[in-house]
């Protein structure tokens, strides 16, 4: 069914001094011909903590529109099921979520074209949207980001020794894993100068606290792998990995394991919260770590890192042209629009998720009850929010000319494909295990685990 189009606003600003988005008396097709607008839609949320809020923002839309939006939550780990389970009847949602390519294979036949949406158009890095021969058919309407933290505190005392041996004199200087290196080796040299124990915090290994390595930064190598191959990511080509730039992965990976606060060989006992710890203690100058992470350094006790020098890199590895490469900024929460309801249900539901990413009630809700970075044009600075990883995230999410890393890893076939590669990098830093015999066992891995989803 062919997606109801909404009729252009001159301006911004002009379309939001028209309260009754959607709860006026009528719509418009995009061939012209008038229908009654939708009354009632639907939404099944995906996060049974937030529901409380969902049903305020409701509330106030009603309240605005005219416009009844009936929030239905899924129990936590349940939202596949119940979908399943509401799709095929009469309270089938209008909006619904998907988690990435993935999901949107699993409900494409339901999944109407968001790319002549408003609240698409104002979508900062439109790469981050589910996309299907150049058409969105899922929006995110939240985002976070990883990459590498570091205090500039720290990096300005390194650019000012005397006696470094690098040229650099800024950070805006390192655009690829060459400058990288270069840099964080003669830091570690001159760690003693510099009042550090190690360029990098601990390589986290602990059985369930390795995430970071085997999830977080095994996305590039699957990222670069698939873009570069032009992979389908909702196909079955994604059941297959060559490993293709598992050098890159070992280049990185090795420079946090050689120029750390501890031997490589005592990271088997080392947890995220460890990691943190150091950095916020400034025992080292980085770590690898998301937004979310910014109350495990303000948090800590002691903590002598100030927020306006936390900044973010992005994770260099060495592949060609990553000098453009930004952020790995995703989300495992994507807006859909049902294609099976109405053209005015459909209409109501756009009407409905661009509210409330640009008026003023509804962005409230976002930045300070939903808790969303949101990914949006629609917010001005003071409405976004102001922990300072947040601000890197969007920071770098608006640069010109660099284009964010998604969030692949949503492809990873199984938690034991991840656990069995956290257990293998622990063995290659304790010595036991050479990187050509990971490589090998992720491979097999990830074939065999994706035969076993299936």
């Amino acid at each position: 069914m062919k997606l109801f189009k909404k009729i252009m606003a001159v301006s911004l600003a002009a379309a939001l001094s028209v309260t009754c988005l959607a709860g006026c008396s009528s719509g418009q097709q995009s061939g012209g011909d008038e229908v009654e607008a939708a009354k009632e839609i639907r939404y099944l949320n995906f996060k049974p903590e937030i529901a409380d809020v969902y049903q305020e923002i409701a509330e106030k839309y009603e309240a605005e529109t005219g416009v009844k939006v009936i929030v239905e939550t899924a129990a936590n780990n349940t939202y596949e099921q119940t979908l399943t389970a509401k799709m095929g009847t009469s309270e089938a949602p209008t909006i619904f979520q998907i988690n990435g390519p993935r999901g949107y294979a699993n409900w494409a036949d339901y999944c109407a074209d968001l790319t002549d949406t408003e609240l698409y158009q104002h979508l900062t890095d439109k790469s981050l949207a589910v996309t299907v021969d150049g058409k969105a058919y899922g929006i995110p309407y939240v985002v976070e980001g990883y990459g590498i933290i570091y205090n500039q505190a720290i990096m300005d005392k390194y650019f000012a020794l005397e006696g470094k041996a690098t040229s650099y004199t800024s950070v805006d200087e390192i655009n690829n894993f060459a400058k990288l290196k270069e840099v964080v080796e003669d830091m570690q040299k001159n760690k003693d100068a510099l009042g550090i124990d190690g360029v990098f915090a601990n390589t986290s290994l602990k059985p369930g606290e390795d995430w970071r390595w085997q999830t977080h930064l095994a996305n590039l190598p699957v990222y670069y792998e698939f873009k570069n191959n032009n992979v389908d990511l909702t196909s079955d080509q994604t059941k297959t990995l060559n490993f293709q730039y598992a050098e890159n992965f070992k280049n990185i990976f090795d420079l946090y394991l050689n120029n750390s606060t501890i031997e490589a060989s005592k990271l088997g006992t080392k947890t995220v919260a460890d990691s943190m710890s150091e950095f916020a203690l400034e025992k080292c100058a980085m770590v690898q770590n998301g937004n979310w992470a910014w109350s495990q350094v303000a948090d800590v006790k002691g903590n002598k890192v100030q927020a306006e020098n936390v900044k973010y890199l992005p994770i260099y590895t060495g592949v060609e042209g990553e000098e453009s490469q930004g952020l790995c900024v995703g989300t495992e929460n994507f807006f859909c629009i049902n294609s099976q309801a109405s053209e005015a249900e459909q209409k109501a539901a756009e009407d409905f998720i661009y509210w409330l990413y640009s008026s003023e009630t509804g962005k409230d809700y976002v930045t300070n009850k939903l808790g969303f970075i949101a990914p949006f044009d629609t917010f001005e600075e003071d409405e976004k929010p102001t922990d300072p990883l947040a601000k890197e995230v969007l920071n770098w999410m608006s640069k010109d000319g660099v284009t964010s890393v998604p969030w692949n890893f949503t492809l990873f076939p199984s938690q034991t494909f991840k656990d069995n590669f956290g257990a293998a990098l622990l063995q290659y830093a304790q010595g036991t295990k050479t990187f050509d015999e990971v490589k090998e066992q992720v491979i097999s891995d990830w074939a065999s685990e994706s035969a076993a989803a299936e």
